[in-house]
């Protein structure tokens, strides 16, 4: 029986919009609605990894956990690793979800379904896609594509990820979802491992893991969970969430 941990890494470095994840979203900041999507999807254990006192605060007064950690993190994996082996010295939880702090309006039956995968040994790491239904985002370089072919119904096995259009040809192209499930080996070695020259040359992290050997599975969802980076993104999540 595998036992899962919802691990939340946010921090005040966003440049587009300030102080994010404590941005007010009726009456409560947004870490806190992300707080509650990752409660509400019943994956297991719930923590907020942070460098931030106020973060910390915030979902602590709304009665969740939080974990501080360093500062200087290169990435959210790397936060969310320190963050579970501090909570978690001894192991006990063997799945790790990284769940970006930005996904206010994420439905959480996404986030049960990202650890799916991990059901089949073989897997590494989960991740989402959905299908592309906006022409514009199928060129744009600031979504990513999963190539990946199909394994059983909503399934599929990651054999790329790129900001290009791709593959070429007929068919449906994947929107990918950033949020990851690690078996906690996984994460352990994906976070020793020096960035990869494909993921260099794309900007992608899960680059890396893909060319460490690494198999990542794809559950492929209904809709793409839209990210909060600007002022207006936040106003549309305003309106999303709004009871």
């Amino acid at each position: 029986m595998s036992d899962p941990i919802v691990v939340i890494p946010a921090r005040m470095a966003a440049t587009r919009l300030p102080n994010k994840p404590l941005a007010d979203i009726h009456g409560k900041p947004m870490i806190v609605h992300v707080w509650q999507r990752a409660l509400e999807s019943g994956v297991g254990r719930v923590l907020v990894a942070t460098d931030s006192a106020d973060i910390a605060r915030a979902v602590e007064a709304a009665g969740g956990e939080a974990v501080m950690t360093r500062a200087d993190h290169p990435s959210g994996s790397d936060r969310v690793f320190e963050a579970v082996e501090k909570a978690d010295p001894d192991g006990r939880h063997d799945i790790v979800v990284n769940l970006q702090g930005d996904f206010p309006t994420i439905d959480p039956r996404a986030i049960a379904v990202s650890v799916l995968p991990l059901a089949d040994p073989a897997v590494d790491i989960a991740t989402l896609a959905a299908v592309i239904v906006d022409e514009d985002e199928m060129t744009a370089p600031s979504v990513v594509k999963l190539v990946g072919t199909e394994i059983a119904p909503g399934r599929m096995r990651a054999l790329y990820f790129t900001r290009a259009r791709a593959p070429t040809g007929p068919g449906p192209l994947y929107h990918h979802v950033g949020l990851y499930a690690y078996r906690r080996r996984a994460l352990a070695r994906f976070v020793s491992l020096p960035p990869s020259p494909l993921e260099i040359r794309e900007k992608l992290e899960q680059l890396r893991a893909i060319e460490a050997g690494m198999r990542i599975d794809v559950g492929v969802i209904d809709h793409v969970p839209r990210g909060v980076d600007t002022p207006g993104d936040l106003v549309l999540a305003r309106e999303l969430l709004r009871a």
